[in-house]
């Protein structure tokens, strides 16, 4: 069955957070129902459509930035009592707009997520969860990391209060009172989490989660261990997900599952027999999609999903059909309707030309004034800068209210920039979305200036760190058996100073020093999957990885903080031999694709140039076909990877100097023997040059 969903802007709000947008509760089937949504200027507004118009219902006064906007109401009762947290404080408005609610819950840091069931309030900030109970505190909870999303199993149909917390290190903690009962790890960044149907599928224990790095998949929350029931990669490396809605889009009789990612793409998955989810539609935006909703709203009989973006557009996905069969009577009746929504936007685009020029005017007079203060407009610039496991690269991905002119990027370190299908920037040497590849052991900041297309001219600049092992990432789990190279420090250093030292050097750190005297990180290497085990307390650190190279760079610039914080540091550090030879069996693979891809594509010309000289292909030998048949493939996957055969010199090269180094040997004047070596590539012949050395 094909979904045909037409696309309906609706109206244009503020800026908005993820999960800043619902519809209220249909008075009958199939009704239309009002939208709600809090912005950034700290507007609420709830609206319905009537005759292709959108009217509004109530608007409150600006305020603080609305984080979170969800709907409450009596358990069993429909929910349509509206709560938008906004700083630390919670607002409860009714359907009409009144305000019954102000709860200030004098939290220290700004409310991030927020779930409502009945009396109960779960609310977190940066990294405290609280409890509320009609507005009275009931339990709290500091993480470890940063909390990304709450929710709560429904209480209606389970026997205890059960919330979850998606939390940045790739961990879902399942609460019991202020206690963790117990952890499971999802394959990303948890960023969204969504009660499967609704309401926590047939067992009420059902959990949807979507990641920052686009992957999608359902647990079973039971009281005693979670069961993972399916996960969807994400192979087209798609956005982020920033929100879920289950809905019965198709028709069916079985409710679909709504997704919105940061990149703009709203799909729709349907189950099968089986219940595992199978993609039916799949729709591009122009900017993130920062809430989703499937109901009714721009006409009654028509469902549709309704989706808020970044720039704050609600756009409805319908299935009205967008060219109506009609009798002759039915026609003059389309017709005048057209002509009256062409008349209302001509006198609609005639007020707001006035206005732009009443605007640029005073703008021109207040600027030219002798008590002009500098007016120079404010945007907002929705930024991601993330590491991918798969190609060991990063994303820049920035996002701007408005048409972006140009983006310059500047960095201290050499990167890589790679381009990407998404990237639509035209590149002289910067880009707006590029992937960038760094060198690990190599840091500094990668700056990038933002200059949208607005008058006066103005730009904002961010800032991006690049860290001295920026490649690696988070784990929860390591190979033990590994065989692993020790580095130990030891002085009068605080447990503080040695964690801003890990957060300096590591990606993926929480910057809060964790609780408790002693804490233990496991990192794995993303392009070279070799590991990194950090234990630290206050005056000890101890450092484990099976490649030399990671103990090399971590030797180096903890020295270089600790000098600088004039801190004496006592270093030690135990080799393992075994442990060269193991790296170089890991980069062994990738060394050997790259040089025969490399050795592929170099044929490629000469071999069609024999092809035209022949007319056919049937005098090559099998393989020599094969090249040509993929040739536009593996021309592309070589220009993907400009720099990859030289990353891998590079870290054969330094793994050759961190062995002998550490031995107190210096061997660079052997380099040119190595990389000899290395052109004429043979594993055997690698690892006995690394020996006899």
């Amino acid at each position: 069955m094909d979904l045909n969903l037409n696309r309906a802007d609706y109206l244009q709000v503020g800026v908005t957070s993820q999960k800043t947008m619902k519809l209220l509760p249909a008075s009958r089937h199939r009704a239309t129902q009002k939208v709600v949504i809090g912005d950034h200027d700290g507007v609420v507004m709830c609206f319905g459509m009537k005759k292709g118009e959108a009217v509004a219902v109530f608007k409150t006064l600006p305020g603080q930035k609305i984080a979170r906007l969800e709907l409450g109401g009596v358990l069993n009762t429909p929910q349509e009592k509206i709560f938008v947290a906004a700083g630390s404080e919670i607002r409860g408005f009714t359907k009409r707009g009144k305000q019954f609610l102000s709860f200030e819950t004098n939290l220290t840091e700004s409310i991030k997520a927020m779930h409502i069931s009945g009396s109960d309030l779960f609310l977190s900030a940066s990294y405290i969860y609280n409890h509320y109970c009609d507005c009275k505190d009931q339990h709290y909870y500091l993480s470890g990391d940063k909390i990304n999303d709450v929710i709560c199993l429904p209480v209606e149909r389970l026997p205890s209060i059960t919330p979850v917390l998606a939390c940045q290190d790739r961990v879902l903690r399942v609460l019991q009172g202020s206690d963790v009962m117990y952890e499971t790890e999802v394959p990303g960044p948890p960023t969204v989490l969504a009660l499967h149907n609704g309401n926590g599928g047939d067992s009420g224990e059902d959990l949807l989660f979507g990641t920052s790095d686009g992957k999608l998949g359902l647990i079973q929350i039971t009281t005693s261990k979670p069961i993972h029931k399916w996960e969807i990669q994400n192979e087209k490396k798609l956005g982020g997900i920033l929100c879920v809605d289950s809905f019965d889009i198709v028709g069916d009789g079985v409710k679909d599952l709504l997704v919105g990612r940061d990149d703009g793409v709203v799909q729709v998955y349907s189950f099968d027999n089986t219940n595992e989810p199978v993609l039916r539609f799949d729709q591009m935006l122009s900017e993130s999609v920062t809430s989703i909703q499937g109901g009714c709203v721009g006409k009654e009989g028509y469902d549709e999903i309704v989706v808020s973006t970044y720039s704050g557009w609600v756009t409805g996905l319908t299935t009205e059909p967008m060219h109506k069969e009609s009798g002759p009577g039915e026609e003059v009746k389309i017709n005048q309707e057209m002509q009256n929504k062409i008349s209302n936007l001509r006198s609609e685009l005639e007020h707001l030309q006035y206005k732009v020029l009443q605007e640029r005017e005073k703008y021109q007079q207040s600027s030219q004034s002798s008590k002009a203060k500098s007016a120079v407009p404010s945007f907002s610039v929705n930024d991601k800068f993330t590491l991918n496991k798969d190609d060991a690269s990063y994303s820049l991905i920035l996002e701007v209210q408005t048409a972006i002119d140009n983006v310059l990027i500047q960095s201290d370190v050499p990167i890589d920039l790679l381009d990407v299908d998404k990237n639509s920037a035209v590149v002289s040497f910067s880009s707006c979305d590029s992937e960038i590849r760094s060198i690990e052991g190599q840091y500094g900041t990668l700056q990038a200036y933002v200059t949208p297309r607005i008058q006066p001219k103005t730009c904002q600049v961010r800032q991006y760190l690049i860290k001295p092992l920026s490649l690696h990432q988070r784990t929860h789990f390591i190979d033990h058996d590994r065989p692993m190279n020790t580095l130990t420090l030891t002085g009068q250093f605080s447990f503080a100073e040695v964690h801003s030292w890990v957060v300096f050097c590591l990606p993926e750190v929480p910057e809060k020093p964790p609780a408790g005297e002693c804490v233990t990180f496991y990192f794995q290497n993303t392009f070279l999957d070799t590991q990194l085990e950090s234990t630290y307390r206050k005056g000890e650190g101890v450092f484990k990885s099976d490649n030399i190279s990671t103990i090399s760079i971590l030797k180096d610039v903890l020295s270089k903080e600790a000098t600088k914080r004039k801190i004496n540091l006592n270093i030690s550090y135990e080799i393992n031999e075994v442990s060269v030879k193991h790296t170089l069996k890991l980069i062994h693979p990738k060394l050997e694709y790259q040089l025969l891809l490399a050795k592929k594509v170099q044929l490629i010309d000469a071999l069609k140039e024999l092809q035209v000289h022949e007319g056919n292909t049937n005098f090559l030998i099998p393989e020599y076909r094969c090249i040509l048949e993929e040739a536009d493939h593996l021309q592309e996957e070589y220009k993907k990877q400009p720099a990859h055969l030289e990353r891998l010199y590079g870290m054969i090269t330094d793994l050759f100097i961190d062995k002998f180094k550490f031995k107190g040997t210096n061997v660079k004047t052997k380099v040119p023997l190595l990389l000899e070596i290395l052109d004429s590539y043979d594993q055997n012949a690698l690892i006995a040059f690394f020996e006899a050395a």
